[in-house]
């Protein structure tokens, strides 16, 4: 019979995944736990304000903090970034902005809420190389369009409020991304990486199933 102090030892490379890893797991089902009584991702429903400058700026700061897909998909834009300047990030403020417009515009695009969900299945594949970084302008500024949804039908002083703390609350959030999100990154192992891709892709799968099967 033999001792277990003689068996071998397991390979350093076949340990548990790191902890780095692990927060991987952690942070998007954390997001996804926290925000679910909030499914309207307005702070109106929560403080019971009427459309007014004060209520368009609460909303517009807090609206993507609180939609899990919103914040999930600023954050990982860190991740998937990572070899891009910071400069872009004008870009993509501009083209989340434009994109708000044309909601407020154009509103009802068919299956807008699923295109999102998915934007986080298409910044998996950028992770995992299967898709181009350029796909993630477009996956913006569906974001920016669908953010436009919650102040239809208010007036044009609100609405202006509303995109003023969207600008600002994203322009934080994409600050973060590209900082503390892209140095947590820039550690991450090539299996990591990897991990946190497939994490990204389930989730974004299965927010996109719940908004077509309730």
């Amino acid at each position: 019979m033999t001792n277990r102090s003689d068996a071998p030892l397991a390979p350093r490379g076949s340990r548990a995944p790191s902890r780095l890893a692990l927060g991987a797991l952690a942070l998007p089902l954390l997001l996804l736990l926290g925000a679910a009584p909030v499914s309207a991702h307005h702070l109106m429903g929560l403080f019971q304000l009427k459309p007014g400058p004060l209520a368009g700026i609460l909303s517009g700061l807090g609206h993507p903090v609180l939609g899990p897909d919103h914040l999930l998909f600023l954050l990982a834009l860190g991740l998937a970034g990572l070899q891009q300047p910071r400069r872009w990030l004008v870009g993509l403020l501009a083209t989340g902005l434009a994109a708000s417009g044309l909601g407020l515009w154009l509103p009802g695009l068919p299956g807008a809420e699923v295109l999102v969900a998915l934007s986080l299945v298409a910044v998996g594949l950028v992770l995992n190389g299967r898709l181009p970084r350029s796909i993630l302008v477009p996956a913006f500024a569906l974001h920016g369009y669908v953010l436009s949804a919650a102040v239809l039908g208010w007036e044009p002083t609100p609405i202006a409020f509303y995109l003023l703390g969207l600008l600002i609350s994203q322009a934080l959030l994409l600050t973060a991304a590209v900082t503390l999100v892209r140095r947590w990154g820039s550690r991450l192992s090539p299996a990591d990486t990897k991990l946190a891709a497939g994490v990204l892709i389930g989730i974004g799968a299965s927010l996109a199933w719940t908004t077509v099967v309730p």
